[in-house]
């Protein structure tokens, strides 16, 4: 049975726009090892929501598919990189990342809030107080929950095009 998680970057970081414009990505600079550990065992073709945290308002915006599974995340030994490691050997590294995909982007994004008042989700990670791992596990009902949400929301309305604008 698959996997389901929910990784968390900042938008204006790296969102899901460009993850869409790009098509795939590598999820670097981890530096927790409970959220390596996780990226460690999830398996090519297992999906995840993409959330924008430390924004107004954070919120589940789609969904991304892990495309090649954990390998050493190589930023960890960039010199003058950010998450350069100097404790990290290339013969043991310490940091692991995966390689996502972009899968699909929501009609709207599904509000922390709007999220926090789904009985379905009761115990979820994201939701529970001090919880700040960038990468999460979501079980298959918090799972379903979540995209049934997503499912019911109405198409975007295009933008109205003024006579002046032709």
């Amino acid at each position: 049975m698959a996997n389901h998680w929910l990784f968390k970057s900042e938008p204006d970081v790296y969102g899901i726009d460009r993850l869409e414009r790009e098509g795939r990505t590598e999820w670097s600079g981890v530096r927790n090892f409970q959220a390596r550990n996780l990226m460690r065992e999830m398996s090519v073709g297992e999906l995840g929501f993409f959330y924008h945290s430390s924004t107004k308002p954070p919120g589940i915006a789609g969904i991304l598919k892990v495309i090649r599974a954990a390998y050493p995340d190589f930023t960890q030994f960039e010199r003058g990189h950010e998450y350069e490691d100097p404790t990290s050997r290339s013969d043991r590294p310490k940091w692991w990342m995966v390689d996502v995909g972009f899968v699909r982007k929501f009609n709207a994004l599904i509000t922390l809030d709007e999220l926090r008042t789904m009985p379905a989700l009761e115990g979820m990670p994201l939701l529970q107080r001090g919880q700040r791992l960038s990468v999460q596990p979501v079980t298959a009902s918090q799972w379903s929950a979540i995209l049934a949400v997503a499912d019911a929301q109405p198409p975007p309305v295009p933008a109205l095009r003024l006579l002046s604008d032709a």
